[in-house]
Order: C-alpha cells, then sequence, then structure tokens
C-alpha cells in the first residue's frame, strides 16, 4: 500500500495532530518544531503506540522502513512468534531500573554488619560472639547477597526449616535478628511494607513439626523448699530470674508471663489482666499482684523499654527454656517450670483452707461451676488477692498461714 504522506507536507505540516501515512505509521505534530513518528498496532486487543523516532532524525523512507521491520516483529511467523514490542521496551526499561536499585542497594551481609558495629559498644561479649556467627552461619548463605527488597518469606523459610526441628532456640533468635535488621533498613514512612521475616502464621504452619515424644515429667518442687529456692533466685540477677520469680509469685502459666505486656497492668488496683487468646481457657485472667510482684514490675520498668515486661535483649521475647537455664545454673535441673503451679496448689490445697473456688481461680483453671467463675470477677476477686499476698509471705520466709473458711 502506498504512503499517503509526501515529503513536502511532511515538512510544511504544522498544524497538531496525527496524520496517518499507511499501514499504521502516522506522522504525530505537536508543533511546527515538534514532529515525531509513531507506529500503531494491536496486540492481545490492546492498541499499542511505538514511537519511531522524531522526524529531524528519520526521514519519511526511513519511518515506512521502520514501521514494516516493527509489523513483522509484532506479526511474527511459524519460526518466531510475534512479540509487543512497547511491552517488550517497558519491561526492558523496569529492569534496567531494576537492575540501577540493586547496584544502590546494600546486600543484607552489608545492612548486618552495619547494625552490628553500631551496637557493638553497646553489647556484652555474648551478643558480640552470637550475632555475627550466628548470622554467618544460618542467614548469610541464603539471603546475605541479596537486598532487602529481594527478600521474600520463602527464602526465610529455606534458612529456617533444617534447624526448626533440632534448633528451635537458635532458628528463632536467627530470625528474629534478621527481621531487626531488614525493620532498620526500611522507610519508617512505607506504610505497605511487610517484613518478609515476620512469624506469621503461614511461615509457622510451613515450618516442619517436632516428632512427638514421651514427656519425661520432672517433679514439683516441695513447697517446704519454695522458701529457699526464693531466696537463691532472688540472688541470681538477670531478666530471666525476674520473670521466674513473678511465674510464681502470681501462680500463672509460661506463655502467659513471657508475653505479658505493660499495657495489661493496672497499677491503680494492683491487678494483670492477660486476655483470653494468651489464656488455655480462652477467657480473660485477672491477676491480683502482691507486694513482691509489684516490686519486681517497677524494676523492670525502670530497666526496660517497649510493650514486652521481659523483653529478651536479642530476639524480643524469651522462651521458657531461659527460665529452665536459670533452673539449671541455681542446681534446680529437676524442676520444671510448669512445676511451680503444682507447688502453689500443692500449698494452698494443705496449708490453708481457703475454698476450692479461690483456689481454682488463682490457677485458672476450668470453671466447674458458676460459684469458681464468681471468684474472677467482682468483689470475690479479693479472696484471690488475700490467698496471692498469703503466698508472697509463704515465699518469703514468713510461718503465716491464714485458714480462710469464709466462701
Amino acid at each position: 500500500m502506498p504512503g499517503k504522506l509526501k515529503p513536502l507536507e511532511v515538512e510544511r505540516e504544522a498544524r497538531p495532530g496525527k496524520y496517518p501515512d499507511g499501514d499504521g505509521l502516522y506522522l504525530v505534530v505537536a508543533s511546527p518544531t515538534s514532529k515525531n513518528w509513531s507506529y500503531r498496532y494491536w496486540k492481545d486487543g490492546k492498541q499499542r503506540w511505538l514511537g519511531l523516532g522524531s522526524l529531524k532524525d528519520v526521514s519519511l523512507k526511513d519511518a515506512r522502513l521502520a514501521r514494516d521491520a516493527a509489523r513483522l516483529r509484532v506479526k511474527g511467523n511459524r519460526a518466531t512468534p510475534g512479540v509487543d514490542i512497547v511491552q517488550e521496551k517497558r519491561a526492558a526499561r523496569e529492569e534496567a531500573k531494576a537492575d540501577e536499585i540493586k547496584v544502590a542497594l546494600p546486600a543484607f551481609e552489608q545492612c548486618a554488619e552495619i547494625y552490628i558495629r553500631e551496637r557493638w559498644s553497646t553489647w556484652s561479649n555474648k551478643h558480640r560472639n552470637q550475632w555475627p556467627s550466628s548470622l554467618k552461619r544460618y542467614a548469610y548463605p541464603t539471603i546475605g547477597k541479596l537486598t532487602i527488597p529481594e527478600i521474600k518469606p520463602s527464602h526465610i523459610y529455606e534458612l529456617l526449616r533444617p534447624i526448626w526441628v533440632e534448633k528451635r532456640e537458635t532458628a528463632n533468635r536467627v530470625r528474629g535478628r534478621i527481621e531487626t535488621i531488614i525493620a532498620k533498613n526500611v522507610n519508617v514512612d512505607d506504610a505497605d511494607f511487610r517484613n518478609p521475616a515476620e512469624l506469621t502464621k503461614q511461615l509457622r504452619e510451613k515450618l516442619p513439626r517436632r516428632p512427638k515424644r514421651v514427656v519425661r515429667h520432672h517433679p514439683a518442687l516441695p513447697y517446704a523448699e519454695a522458701s529457699q529456692f526464693m531466696t537463691d533466685l532472688s540472688a541470681a540477677g538477670g531478666t530471666a530470674a525476674s520473670m521466674l520469680r513473678f511465674l510464681i509469685l502470681t501462680a500463672c502459666r509460661t506463655n502467659e508471663v513471657v508475653d505479658a505486656r505493660w499495657s495489661e497492668i493496672d497499677r491503680a488496683s494492683s491487678t494483670w489482666k492477660i486476655p483470653g487468646e494468651r489464656m488455655k481457657m480462652h477467657q480473660d485472667h485477672v491477676v491480683p499482684l502482691s507486694d513482691p510482684a509489684l516490686a519486681i514490675l517497677d524494676k523492670m520498668h525502670n530497666g526496660t523499654q517497649g510493650e514486652l515486661i521481659f523483653p529478651n535483649p536479642d530476639d524480643g521475647m524469651f522462651s521458657e527454656n531461659a527460665m529452665l537455664a536459670v533452673l539449671d545454673r541455681l542446681g534446680y535441673s529437676h524442676v520444671t517450670v510448669h512445676g511451680f503451679r503444682s507447688t502453689f496448689a500443692t500449698w494452698a490445697e494443705e496449708c490453708t483452707e481457703y475454698p476450692d473456688g479461690v483456689r481454682e481461680a488463682a490457677l485458672a483453671h476450668k470453671y466447674k461451676s458458676e460459684t469458681t467463675a464468681a471468684y474472677q470477677r467482682g468483689q470475690k476477686l479479693e479472696k484471690r488477692r488475700i490467698l496471692m499476698k498469703d503466698w508472697a509471705l509463704f515465699l518469703a520466709g514468713s510461718n503465716l498461714i491464714r485458714l480462710d473458711k469464709a466462701g
């Protein structure tokens, strides 16, 4: 099909508009000094405009040749499928831009080294040893050379999977360190960012589960030895020891204490309200706090930042293993953390005459009756407050035994 445009027309045309030459070729005039060639085609039902250059650089003849070459590429043949040239160029630009960004951004390993260097002077020797060695061994082989935007949850899964079952504590620490470093290198205004190292429900479900094994139950500490143990524990020092003392004074479960939040504490009423999502019975549990328990909170509040009452300086949250390590260090490796609830229960049953409902409510056991449930609320809470005060006195070495027969 012969062209409709003439060389002289092309040179003289000054009115803005699109002037067809045929077979999709157009002269696009923006002004007398701005004229460009463009090839219009359709691909997958979408109209595309492919720029072929300026009239200053491309003659009418050359524009037609460029149009013909583009038509062949779009149409394709038996050996080569047709392509969307505009989309192809757009993809190439995006890839080039991504490459430029990648060159400009530091790799995760560099980010980690900077983070460690910034905090080195404030860390203990333990942290100075553990942070670099754990990242070098478990993180760098998978994500060390990647930039922060390139790291995906699948990478975190890949590096955690081999150690998740046998080295759960190490795996949690490594994941937490990665999450911290990534968060440090993300714009605080990026509200849409989701940290790929976050322990989401999807990641937790995908990671392998520990095989079921026979659990060997250790005996609880006899209540007659509890006072001496608390003396030893008070001398131990450290956040994990304070956490264990608080757990014993409140007779609460491990997960309830390790995830305790300042927002759950009401100093006006000296109570700790644990949300139902963290309770075995899935119901809110209000714990009256004795003076020694409040003293522990005062100490932690002066020395910590953030929402967690007992933060792990490494990863943000301790596990039961931290308290087990304290027990082992003090020579009580035969005792379990959970066993202190049994110590409290046995003491309350054998050394006091508090009603069953008061004792069961203090342990947040399943309500056997409306009477037991009543001890969780209203004036009945005060019965538990007195019980927990007596428990604290007993642990401090007092011989006081309250025989409360009141309902």
